[in-house]
């Protein structure tokens, strides 16, 4: 039975609606300012397949589009009425969760006895134990450092919680009320979800219902087919950088190559370095992960506003990333910091688009995503309390025809700010600076968005300040086709007094009454040359702020007298001869990095390491990087002298690793 097109947008439009009112509910409902201001929560309803049919387009996380509960529902069974899966472990549930804070809830949906179809909510948990507030540090090398790890269990069987789980759940938060209210807010949102459904099923039947699951989602993919078209076949490769592993000053590379043939695209990303011994390893489980396809998800619904959002858009492509990567890490890794490494793969995954074409997606965003977590003991109880106060994003990449986003990069999620009055309310803080950051753009025809300046002053002592994922120091986002890259990440300890002091990796820093601490995030990279940009654009940049005088100057060609273009002044500047830029340019230590250390050798140091274990693996690499680069030892941005000299000492190291391998 194949549903004519007025039942089929009605239904459309109603599951969409389901799903909506299911994040209405949980946002509503929540406890913590992390679900109630920043959004940082799903919601959607799943087929009898276990893929989403049904997706809010604009409230909570929109990164989980393609998200599989198989996994999930296998390791359970039959379910019955009433039921209701709890999991955060992503070794358990197939990556539906990527780090321990996200818990999963997973409902089935009946209707009269029948089972219809899933609801599913996620909601990023204020503390779920482990060794730090919040959960979260860089530095941690194992998942069982992270907090509690619950693989797909029963929370509520047949409409009735288990006490005991909960009471184990609870003792092992820092947050138990916080993290009860929210998640009594997940169970509401499912149950929300599970009236609605029903109520569809009733007014169309369970058949139309159960069409309807397969229709849209063929539908979504014809509607993918046509974007994706528009990628030329081929094979097209791209890599970029993490700045470090945390633990260690050597960079961690993550290597994507896009092939294109007969309409379908593979996402291959061999080349990407092993998994390392810290919180950054993204757990994808050997599937297509929505993480490791969201670039392509990002130009399906950006280039066709009326597609729907479920699955069915990637059905065409597939993905694959080496197992014992930092793409796909073998259990036990932790994996509290992955946002910062998926904020690089969808860098890596637009340069391959670039290769394939420069006007099919943004150059790279500021690539940095950063929750600042504020450690304060309770006033009256003298317990811990972790609380998310802002959630600091970057400039968005410039793209041909369009600026980059000021202060706005939703390439990993669509999360929201907190609003100061809701920041300074809850928390011993005054926000004494939130805006946008001058000269942060990469400067191109179409400059990069500017990335962000947050400064806020502790109002008590015992405050500490945790910020996961803090990137961009060294590798700067990419301009393309002539444009420049951006800025760097800069974040300052008490900045413009005596004891100023520049912190380039934070996990858990103590403050006392009166510290600032200001953070400026990236901006975007530049599109096209900076010196065709008109005029009169660069003066507009000036007179906002955007752009200083002498960028404007150095970097577009543009002289300014007071508020007014020097137009002789300009002309004679632009005309003056200037050093070829390259196509993607990522800045000079970019360059040098990958001049120093080739794609080729690259790959045969990450084959020598394969047959040892990670811990060993990880503890080779590193020693093999300060071997060739003593610099890398001392911290901050290491200075490659003679990149040639460098590249012939990283191959004889290497062979030297390949002769003991042999042996």
């Amino acid at each position: 039975m194949r549903l004519n097109t007025t039942d089929f947008e009605i239904l459309r439009h109603k599951s969409v609606a389901a799903a909506e009112e299911m994040g209405l509910t949980l946002q509503r409902s929540a406890r913590s300012i992390y679900v109630k201001e920043v959004s940082d929560f799903g919601t959607a309803i799943a087929g009898l397949d276990g893929k989403a049919f049904a997706y809010p387009a604009a409230l909570g996380l929109a990164a989980f589009v393609d998200l599989d509960l198989n996994p999930t529902l296998q390791a359970i069974g039959p379910l019955s009425p009433g039921d209701v899966i709890l999991s955060n472990l992503p070794y358990a549930n197939g990556g539906l969760s990527t780090h321990l804070p996200d818990l999963q809830l997973v409902r089935p949906f009946f209707v009269d006895g029948q089972l219809v179809a899933y609801g599913w909510t996620m909601a990023h948990t204020s503390d779920i134990g482990g060794g730090v507030p919040s959960s979260i540090s860089p530095r941690f090398a194992e998942v069982y450092e992270e907090g509690l790890q619950i693989p797909p269990v029963l929370l509520v069987r047949r409409g009735v919680p288990d006490e005991t789980l909960l009471a184990i759940y609870r003792l092992n938060s820092r947050a138990p009320k916080t993290n009860m209210g929210d998640l009594n807010a997940m169970l509401a949102a499912l149950e929300v979800g599970q009236k609605r459904i029903e109520s569809v099923a009733r007014a169309h039947g369970v058949a139309a219902l159960l069409q309807f699951q397969t229709q849209i989602a063929d539908y979504a993919a014809e509607k993918a087919r046509t974007v994706l078209d528009t990628i030329p076949d081929g094979r097209f490769e791209f890599w970029d950088y993490l700045d470090h592993d945390f633990n260690s000053n050597v960079p961690v590379r993550l290597c994507c190559a896009l092939t294109k043939r007969d309409g379908h695209i593979h996402l291959d990303f061999a080349g990407t370095d092993p998994q390392v011994q810290s919180a950054f390893n993204l757990p994808t489980a050997n599937l297509r992960s929505p993480y490791l396809a969201l670039r392509l998800l990002h130009l399906v619904t950006s280039r066709d506003r009326t597609a729907p959002n479920n699955h069915g858009l990637l059905n065409r492509v597939s993905a694959a990333a080496p197992e014992g990567s930092i793409l796909n890490p073998v259990y036990p890794a932790a994996c509290g910091v992955r946002h910062a490494t998926v904020m690089r793969l969808l860098d890596a995954v637009s340069g391959a688009l670039h290769q394939a074409d420069p006007g099919l997606v943004p150059v790279a965003g500021g690539g940095t995503v950063l929750p600042v977590v504020l450690v304060s003991p309770d006033p009256v109880t003298g317990e811990t309390r972790p609380m998310v106060i802002q959630s600091l994003v970057c400039g968005s990449g410039s793209r041909q025809g369009s600026d980059g986003i000021d202060g706005r990069e939703a390439g990993l999620s669509n999360t929201r700010n907190s609003p100061i009055e809701r920041t300074e309310d809850e928390a011993p803080v005054l926000v004494e600076h939130y805006g946008l950051r001058c000269d942060s753009a990469g400067p191109g025809r179409w400059r990069g968005g500017c990335g962000l300046i947050y400064r806020i002053r502790m109002l008590r002592d015992d405050l500490a300040v945790m910020a996961r994922g803090l990137e961009r120091f060294r590798f700067t986002p990419w301009g393309g086709a002539g444009g420049r890259p951006a800025a760097r990440c800069r974040v300052v300890v008490n900045m413009g007094r005596p004891d100023e002091r520049e912190v380039s990796r934070l996990d858990y820093l103590p403050l006392a009454k009166g510290d600032t601490i200001t953070f400026m995030t990236p901006g975007g990279g530049g599109f096209g040359d900076p010196f065709t940009r008109p005029a009169e654009a660069v003066l507009q940049d000036v007179l906002c702020g955007f752009v200083s005088v002498p960028s404007a100057r150095d970097d577009y060609g543009v002289v300014i007298q007071g508020e007014e273009v020097d137009e002789a002044a300009t002309a004679a500047l632009r005309c003056q001869p200037r050093d070829r830029v390259p196509t993607l340019d990522a800045g000079p230590f970019r360059r040098s990095w990958d001049e120093a250390f080739p794609d080729d050798l690259v790959r045969r140091l990450i084959a020598a390491l394969a047959p040892f274990t990670p811990r060993i693996r990880s503890r080779k690499r590193q020693a093999l990087y300060e071997s060739v680069l003593p610099a890398l030892k001392d911290g901050g941005l290491p200075r490659i002298e003679d990149p040639a000299q460098t590249r012939d000492a990283f191959a004889q190291a290497i062979e030297q690793l390949e002769r003991e391998v042999a042996a």
